[in-house]
């Protein structure tokens, strides 16, 4: 067996496939404006958070939709591309 196979990779939030659940291991703060970093910090985003991906826009490069803790976000595209998260291993 593959060791390094089995340990999980972190993916941008942007790639976390839909409906799975996942732990956010970096935020590239330098990647997002002053007021965007802002922002992921008043809804509770940060280093160690349960986060969701709930939906993907059709158009490549539009929003989508994830869960922070209980609350429903929309996040463009680019800012979801900044946030680097663990996905949650398979029981």
């Amino acid at each position: 067996m593959n060791v390094a196979a089995a340990i999980p990779q972190p993916v941008r939030l942007a790639q976390l496939p839909r409906l799975k659940p996942g732990t956010v291991s970096t935020v590239d703060w330098h990647a997002l404006s002053e007021p965007e970093g802002r922002r992921l910090r008043e809804l509770g985003l940060d280093e160690g958070v349960e986060v969701e991906m709930l939906h993907r826009s059709v158009l490549g490069g539009g929003p989508v939709a994830c869960r922070i803790g209980r609350m429903t976000v929309a996040l463009r595209r680019h800012v979801a591309a900044a946030i680097h998260v663990l996905p949650t291993a398979a029981s």
